[in-house]
């Protein structure tokens, strides 16, 4: 059974709709990593790492392979980082909004 596009979308989206997944991408923005260099840089366990890891591969947006003990991570589009770019961009406008409006107010 064939999924919708907007349900794919939907799934790309909620992988996305996490902080340590936006910290795993940003953390793969410049290079490959190895999970066992993940771990420490975000500071988080490795179960916990995993989770997120196995969750952006099955959403596409990160494929892995395994060299010797090493499973490496690479992001599969690099345009994921115009959706991330484009929402840190919604999020400072919103701040920025919200401070106009307190010192209007003041």
């Amino acid at each position: 059974m064939w999924k919708a596009q907007e349900d794919i979308t939907a799934e790309v989206l909620t992988a996305l709709a996490h902080p340590n997944r936006i910290r795993i991408l940003e953390c793969l923005r410049k290079d490959v990593r190895c999970n066992c260099e993940l771990s420490p840089a975000l500071d988080l366990e490795q179960s916990n790492l995993s989770r997120h890891l196995k969750l952006l591969v099955q959403a596409g947006i990160l494929f892995s392979w395994k060299e010797e003990l090493r499973v490496n991570f690479k992001v599969a589009d690099q345009r994921v980082y115009r959706i991330l770019d484009l929402a840190k961009a919604l999020v400072k406008r919103g701040i920025e909004k919200r401070a106009e409006a307190l010192s209007e107010t003041a």
